[in-house]
């Protein structure tokens, strides 16, 4: 999203949410080049308001998943493997809030890899725009 934050508009401000530990975001900020604000949320609030809930182990560790680590491991071996330290069954999704404040859409995903289409959330910014009409 941040590499295409440019077909949104110069109105729309850029935030992640987590619940990790602040001590682990500058690694992720280095990892993906994330440059936009990242709010904590240890309590997980916002996730709640949002409905977001817990994947099931199948679906958040499948066989994609299960084989990418495979292979991590042949390669790598045992000193690839980290205990996780976050709650990995947790799921996401995007929001967009208007220019009045109010949530205007709710993504709510399946699973750990499930985001919307860049286009349908450029979509959603343009009806909460159009809503400030």
């Amino acid at each position: 999203m941040a590499t295409r934050a440019d077909e949104f508009g110069p109105d729309v401000e850029f935030a992640l949410v987590t619940f990790s530990d602040p001590k682990y975001l500058r690694a992720y900020r280095a990892r993906t080049g994330w440059t936009y604000p990242i709010l904590v949320d240890v309590e997980r609030t916002l996730y709640r308001r949002f409905g977001y809930g817990r994947g099931s182990l199948v679906r958040v560790y499948g066989w994609a998943v299960l084989r990418r680590y495979w292979r991590i491991l042949r390669r790598d071996g045992l000193r690839a493997y980290h205990l996780a330290t976050e709650d990995t069954l947790q799921l996401g999704g995007n929001v967009v809030i208007g220019p009045d404040g109010l949530v205007s859409w709710v993504y709510r995903g399946a699973g750990p890899d499930d985001r919307p289409p860049l286009e349908q959330i450029i979509a959603e910014v343009e009806k909460a725009r159009a809503s400030r009409r």
